[in-house]
């Protein structure tokens, strides 16, 4: 069984920064891809950014530029830096994990950026 327990969301103001995690436990023999979604409330759930076994990545061009997805195969952990918070980036953030074929998601963490 695979559980993935993020970390790291909270209050912010507008600029400011935030360092999301993403632990990936259980038995785990190789995770193709890991990536962070996030939902406002009313709105539909969109990628943010995801990193694949070969480590290229991508980004939804609204973070272009602002956040930076990077990884830790030996922890299999998965990062989301995020920096010059706007507002419109308050949502649950949600991590994500393919792997051997399945996909997994986290619990959600919130981030509320402040005006």
């Amino acid at each position: 069984q695979v559980q993935l327990v993020e970390s790291g969301g909270g209050l912010v103001q507008a600029g400011g920064s935030l360092r999301l995690s993403c632990a990936a436990s259980g038995t785990i023999f190789k995770i193709h891809a890991m990536g962070w979604y996030r939902q406002a409330p009313g709105k539909q759930r969109e990628l943010v950014a995801v990193i694949n076994s070969g480590g290229s990545t991508n980004y939804a061009d609204s973070v272009k530029g602002r956040f930076t997805i990077s990884r830790d195969n030996a922890k299999s952990t998965v990062y989301l830096q995020m920096n010059s918070l706007k507002p419109e980036d308050t949502a649950a953030y949600y991590c994500s994990a393919l792997i051997l074929g399945n996909n997994y998601w986290g619990q959600g963490t919130q981030v509320t950026v402040s005006s």
